[in-house]
């Protein structure tokens, strides 16, 4: 079914509370396990039509923040979700106890009931009020940075039309766009501390009442840690400071040299990887779409089938424009069976990344999407981001018809990023660990250590008090700090594992492609790491493995210099 056809109704809470008790009642009384089953199905039938209603809300609303109806909708979902999730876990506490659960376990997996544990210690009917306030302060808080009218090049900008400017190889014009920018959020840095400060006090508040010490743990939790915990992301961190910093640090003292640029950085001069300018796609938003097609069904039969169902049924809103939500992502219509890809093409390498990165999780759905029960059809979302992350670069098979004569450059470009994101990703972990164990900081100890993180995470980079960026508060339009707390190492621990499948594609694409494919299959079956050994591939908790791949991505960039 095409995206414009999908209908939408308001879940009626009455209703669902109705239907959830008959189900309940049904599973409990199960006089076997067929009874106990057939009343699970249900249940997940339930879930995922819910989850459907809400998704199309929030999608629509993301294409639109302006549309009255949608913003309505969104406001009702953030205030009603937490009952949503109540209900959810009265039935989750009946799985996890039922006097069937071995034989569930042997037809939907072990997977489903340890998540089913952690689900049962990362919410309870207490936090909802809370829960209610965060969730209208991320809502807040998008809707601020949707709302930015940029002065510049004769025009008013979005967030999203900004990007291609600060990349721009002119150096008066790149620097006057970053300046812009941060003076957008500058002139709403008021706000943007008020709402920050606020949401770290509502999830204090929140672990307090579950008996948490502080957010950290509940933070775990609610990203469903399932296979490691803060020692081993504190390990990771320091593995990145070690292996990843030193190389990611030459990388820029090199680019510095190649644009003419002072060493150490600005923001502003970091972003301009080649002095004559940063790798483009060729063509229009158009060519880029059709190069995707073509790429997919490069790559197999079944891919191909998946991206011909992504176009043809207009399940992707990718250019930018006014009203339109920043930043992209992927979500699934569970009614449907079909995945959805919000993003803004700027004319920049990014919107060839949208190309993978979000077709990368789209396509991960697409092969999942017939895994019962639904909880069992995506992993965790570090494992999530292994199916996007790695899709990139699958799509180096395409590059010179993405690029053009700047494909070299995109290659190098592409391989340079992911070595130097590492770090910054860890950065923003770290930060997050530090202000969740203090949450009584204030605003300007927030940014000092920010400051103090960036000379270990990203010593190239010079802090000139200019407004913004050089006074340590450039992790306020990091959308994942405000909304998704302790996500982005998710990003990192993604990275390493798709540096392993580059490593082997450089010797056997076709290997790598079957590897890929092994893991994605699996969906969300298997732990993080089980999916990692499922592909042949070492944990990114591995250090020897992690000093590895780096020297590897080092020895090809300095072989392909551009």
């Amino acid at each position: 079914m095409k995206f414009a056809e999908m209908v939408y109704e308001r879940p009626d809470i009455h209703a669902v509370r109705l239907s959830a008790e008959n189900i309940r009642q049904r599973f409990t009384n199960a006089e076997n396990f067929q009874q106990a089953d057939t009343a699970f199905m249900e249940w997940d039938s339930m879930t995922a039509h819910i989850d459907t209603m809400m998704s199309l809300a929030y999608t629509r609303h993301s294409i639109d923040t302006t549309d009255p109806f949608y913003e309505q909708e969104v406001e009702w979902i953030d205030e009603i979700s937490p009952e949503f999730t109540e209900i959810q876990q009265s039935f989750t506490k009946l799985l996890v106890e039922s006097a069937y659960r071995s034989e569930l376990e042997k037809k939907y997996g072990k997977i489903l009931f340890i998540n089913a544990e952690i689900f049962l210690n990362a919410f309870s009917p207490a936090i909802i009020p809370e829960t209610q306030e965060t969730n209208k302060l991320e809502t807040a808080y998008q809707k601020l940075l949707a709302s930015a009218q940029i002065d510049f090049d004769g025009d008013k900008k979005t967030l999203a039309q900004m990007v291609p400017y600060k990349q721009s190889a002119i150096d008066a014009q790149r620097r006057a766009a970053w300046l812009e920018e941060a003076r957008f959020y500058s002139d709403n840095g008021k706000t943007l501390d008020e709402i920050f400060d606020s949401l770290v006090k509502y999830r204090n508040q929140m672990a307090l009442k579950l008996g948490y010490q502080n957010f950290v743990k509940l933070g775990y939790l609610q990203m469903n840690r399932n296979c490691y915990d803060a020692r081993d992301i504190e390990k990771f961190r320091k593995a990145v400071v070690k292996y990843i910093v030193p190389v990611a640090d030459r990388l820029y003292r090199e680019q510095a040299q190649r644009t003419g640029l002072s060493y150490p950085l600005t923001f502003a001069d970091a972003a301009l990887r080649f002095r004559d300018g940063n790798p483009k796609p060729q063509g229009s938003a158009e060519d880029i779409l059709k190069t995707g097609r073509k790429l997919y069904h490069s790559l197999s039969e079944e891919s191909g089938a998946f991206i011909d169902m992504m176009y043809d049924n207009g399940l992707m809103d990718v250019l930018s424009k006014k009203g339109k939500a920043g930043g992209g992502y992927c979500t699934q219509f569970a009614d449907y069976k079909v995945p959805f890809i919000f993003a803004n093409f700027n004319g920049t390498a990014d919107d060839v990344e949208v190309i993978t990165h979000e077709a990368g999780h789209a396509f991960a759905f697409y092969l999942a999407r017939n895994i019962v029960p639904a909880d069992n059809q995506s992993p965790t979302l570090e494992a999530c981001e292994i199916h996007s992350m790695t899709m990139e670069f699958f799509g180096w098979q395409c590059s010179d018809d993405f690029f053009g004569k700047d494909a070299p450059k995109f290659r190098y470009s592409h391989l340079f990023g992911a070595i130097t994101f590492i770090p910054y990703g860890a950065m923003v972990d770290h930060f997050q660990h530090i202000i969740y164990e203090n949450p009584s900081m204030t605003p300007l100890q927030r940014h000092n250590v920010w400051k103090e993180l960036t000379g270990i995470y990203m010593p190239w980079i010079k802090l000139d008090g200019s407004p913004f960026y050089g006074e340590g508060k450039g992790w306020q339009r990091q959308i994942h700090i405000y909304e998704n707390p302790f996500y982005y190492i998710d990003y990192c621990l993604a990275q390493t594992i798709a540096l392993e499948f580059w490593s082997i594609m450089q010797d056997n694409h076709k290997e790598a492609w079957e590897r890929y494919l092994k893991l994605v299959r699996k969906g969300g079956t298997q732990t993080f790491t089980e999916l990692v050994a499922t592909a042949g591939l070492p944990s990114p908790f591995d250090e020897q493995a992690f000093k590895e791949v780096a020297e590897k991505a080092e020895k090809w960039l300095d072989k392909n210099k551009v």
